[in-house]
């Protein structure tokens, strides 16, 4: 017979949160590896939010419809002012 009186405690592993900047280097590899420019195919889902644009290869296209399209942007923009040394200190 099982103790209803105490509280038994559940715990579920949770899938570890991808960076973008890794769903970013993964998808890009994976356009680059079928032979797509990658700028052209990540700019085009950018701004159409159309997934056929990227690749279904290395599951690139399920991993990027994770991220939402406006920190795909920040993250990109965060890191073109950063190699531009614009950023303030």
């Amino acid at each position: 017979m099982q103790d209803f009186g105490n509280t038994q405690f559940f715990s579920v592993e949770t899938e570890p949160e991808t960076g973008v900047e890794v769903v970013l280097a993964t998808v890009y590899e994976a356009l680059t590896e079928k032979g797509y420019n990658p700028v052209n195919q990540i700019v085009g889902y950018i701004m159409s939010g159309d997934p056929t644009y990227i690749t279904s290869h290395r599951s690139a296209r399920s991993l990027i419809m994770k991220v939402e399209r406006d920190e795909l942007v920040e993250e990109l923009l965060t890191k073109y002012i950063e190699a531009k040394h614009w950023k303030n200190e």
